[in-house]
């Protein structure tokens, strides 16, 4: 069964089908999945299970979970990943077989990157779209991107005239992660309402010489003296607060559920894809979080809630020492019992 991406939310307020395959843009199947998983939970399906397929990753563990009953007596929601969209042959053998014997009180969920022909003519993904119900997610042309710009906006009770719309979509070159960023970004440094061409040029362009992105790196690659640098850098050109707080905090909530996850035994690769890192930022959050100690992820935690309560006016400080002793919990590699 194919279902198009709008068809998703009224879908899913009836009983779940027992596969479900996505295919597209990274930002639209990630949305996808996690209104998936939402319903899941809504439904009565407790127990999730992710797969992550990898160079070593055995096929033998997906019949297994399609196997295994729920530790708690309930339905399961198999979350199987294959970041590169090509499982090989004995995967594809694997998923045609799995299409075949899908049980009872179990619900796939696959999801794919973009697909080329070759690949939307496998045999494995025919026998899984006639199993189950497939969305192709593919990212918006540039002619339509400005209206689904807007279209976000909207869900933050933000709106921009058209000329506003055309300058993002233009920055971002139909990239929908950059776009999803922007308009962020958006909502955090301006209020709900109608925003004006100078303020959506001035949020897209503030951050150009001393980046806020700079900074994430930096932090992830524990180069502590270019965090300062960066971190002076925005202060001096009057970047909004709570940008600098989103992007330290984005990293550090990353790398603590990392962490917690590893802690609890789960493979690095694992727990990377349950925070939806892939590709080449593997590498560098791998790093982060064999630097930052249990302890020290949960204090960066505790210490951006309190940065936002002095942002809000709820508690007293220097700003952007604070920001910078926030940066330096994650770059650096912490003493030892720390």
């Amino acid at each position: 069964m194919q279902l198009r991406a709008e068809q998703l939310q009224q879908h899913l307020t009836q009983p779940l089908a027992g596969l479900y395959v996505l295919h597209g843009d990274e930002l639209l199947t990630i949305e996808a999945g996690d209104a998936i998983r939402v319903a899941a939970r809504k439904q009565g399906y407790d127990e999730r299970e992710v797969l992550v397929v990898t160079a070593n990753f055995k096929w033998d563990d997906l019949t297994l979970a399609a196997g295994n009953l729920s530790l708690f007596g309930g339905n399961k929601l198999i979350d199987l990943r294959i970041p590169s969209g090509k499982p090989g042959r004995d995967g594809g053998d694997a998923l045609q077989k799995h299409a075949a014997n899908l049980s009872p009180g179990v619900v796939t969920l696959i999801s794919l990157p973009e697909l080329d022909w070759q690949a939307k003519k496998a045999a494995w993904l025919t026998a899984l779209g006639n199993a189950g119900v497939m969305l192709e997610l593919n990212a918006p042309t540039l002619h339509q991107l400005p209206d689904w710009i807007a279209q976000r906006l909207a869900r933050q009770n933000q709106n921009a005239p058209r000329e506003a719309l055309d300058f993002i979509a233009t920055r971002v070159e139909g990239n929908l992660l950059a776009a999803h960023q922007e308009i962020q970004k958006l909502g955090l440094l301006y209020p709900e309402g109608a925003l004006t061409l100078a303020q959506v040029e001035e949020a897209v362009l503030s951050v150009a010489r001393y980046d806020v992105d700079g900074l994430r790196h930096a932090v992830l690659s524990g180069d502590a003296e270019r965090c300062a640098r960066l971190l002076e850098g925005l202060h001096a050109e009057d970047t909004a607060p709570p940008l600098v707080l989103w992007a330290l905090a984005s990293e550090a909530r990353i790398i603590a559920g990392v962490k917690s996850a590893v802690d609890r035994g789960l493979s690095f690769d694992t727990a990377l894809s349950n925070q939806r890192v892939f590709g080449p930022r593997q590498g560098m959050y791998r790093k982060a979080v064999e630097r930052v100690s249990a302890t020290g992820a949960r204090n960066a935690l505790l210490h951006a809630a309190r940065i936002d309560r002095m942002i809000k006016g709820l508690a007293q400080g220097d700003l952007w020492d604070e920001f910078l002793q926030l940066a330096l919990r994650l770059a650096r590699t912490p003493a030892r019992g720390a």
